[in-house]
């Protein structure tokens, strides 16, 4: 890889971080919000659900937006709304103008997902998909861990959510250099026409092995979302814990998927990416059992963290061995940003239910999701057969 591609990974890096801090503080933050806004686990799913039709956009615009206006100014624009988004969040004076907001960071996040994920599938680096995906692991526990402290020392909620949009505001000043400078690597247009993207979507969409994968990363993204999410309530509320090590030990979970994602490319590279998958499934089915039948210890979080890190950027590797080299971008938006819908839908349906029979059904109720992805992820092996399991070390 030639020196200057470097800035355009490191620029995707830092996306990844930033929106990683984005999602990854609101588990830690939701307690407050019910509060300073009186609701209840039902209630506090709107906020989830408001996310879905920014996601639904992105899914069917990436593609199409990366081939009109070039990756860098669709980045910028996601960049800027996602920004806008967290500081709506943080001085929302009504429950109903925070919950509108959500549409517009669904949209950030998955237009910035779908193409950072497409731009690092071009490059054709395994170990750079892991670690751009240990980078986004890497802001999700400094989410938690930032509003854990800053809460520990009497900020406010909103407050901290000035800070997360002043951190991932940098992000719109990397992708202002990317189009203002003409950096090549992210202002290469993916296709030459509009109708050319218009028909690698439409073929996209007809693909089964596409919808399945972006079913399983949707199911994925949802278990993942979930538990970071739901699982400081889940331990402080239901389970008595200490409010600073419950914050903590959703820290120790993202780290746990940090650290998955930093080693995924020597896993792939030594077992292949299938039999990763396998691996990584059989141990996130334990630890989520280890979760729900042993409440009083800890490591079982770590543990489902390392276990899911593969999942997602090893089923992004895999589309561009089981597709059409022309459809990829499009594959590769659309399961993206499909992706995303998990992170609104689940832990919404999650919290009715909770609302419903409790907290401590949600550990129980992760384990089915869990099945699912396994489900899927056999259909691709049995019916997308890749095209070899070659990496680049």
């Amino acid at each position: 890889m030639i020196a200057s591609a470097w800035i355009g990974i490191a620029l995707a890096f830092y996306a990844f971080i930033a929106i990683g801090i984005a999602e990854g503080g609101l588990g830690v933050l939701l307690p407050s919000i019910l509060a300073a806004y009186n609701l209840t686990p039902a209630t506090v799913t709107l906020l989830f659900l408001s996310q879905v039709s920014g996601y639904v956009v992105a899914a069917i615009s990436s593609s199409l937006l990366a081939s009109r206006i070039g990756l860098a100014r669709m980045l910028l624009i996601a960049s800027m709304t996602l920004t806008s988004a967290l500081v709506i969040y943080a001085i929302a004076p009504r429950w109903h103008i925070m919950v509108a907001a959500g549409t517009l960071l669904g949209l950030g996040i998955g237009l910035i997902d779908a193409g950072i994920n497409t731009y690092i599938a071009n490059q054709g680096n395994a170990n750079v998909m892991g670690v751009l995906h240990a980078f986004y692991g890497v802001g999700a526990l400094l989410g938690p861990a930032l509003a854990t402290t800053l809460l520990a020392f009497g900020m406010d909620w909103r407050r901290i959510y000035l800070h997360i949009a002043g951190i991932v505001g940098i992000t719109i000043l990397g992708m202002l250099w990317a189009v203002v400078f003409d950096y090549k690597s992210m202002n290469t247009r993916v296709t030459t026409q509009d109708a050319d993207a218009k028909t690698s979507l439409k073929l996209a969409l007809r693909t089964p092995a596409v919808l399945v994968a972006g079913i399983l990363l949707l199911v994925y993204v949802g278990t993942e979302a979930s538990l970071g999410n739901w699982a400081y309530s889940v331990q402080s509320l239901s389970r008595g814990t200490p409010e600073v090590i419950a914050g903590y030990s959703v820290t120790a979970y993202w780290l746990g998927l940090t650290i998955g994602r930093l080693v995924m490319g020597r896993f792939v590279a030594r077992l292949g990416a299938i039999r990763t998958m396998d691996f990584s499934i059989g141990l996130l089915l334990a630890g989520l059992f280890a979760w729900w039948l042993l409440p009083n210890q800890l490591l079982s979080l770590p543990l489902i963290g390392f276990a899911l890190a593969a999942i997602f950027p090893a089923t992004i590797w895999l589309i561009p061995r089981r597709v059409a080299t022309t459809m990829v971008p499009a594959a590769i938006g659309f399961v993206t940003s499909v992706a995303s819908l998990g992170a609104a839908t689940i832990p919404t349906v999650l919290g009715w239910i909770a609302d419903q029979a409790g907290l401590e059904i949600i550990p129980m109720l992760m384990i089915p999701l869990a099945l699912i992805v396994l489900a899927l992820h056999r259909w691709l092996v049995r019916y997308a057969p890749i095209k070899n399991e070659q990496t680049t070390a």
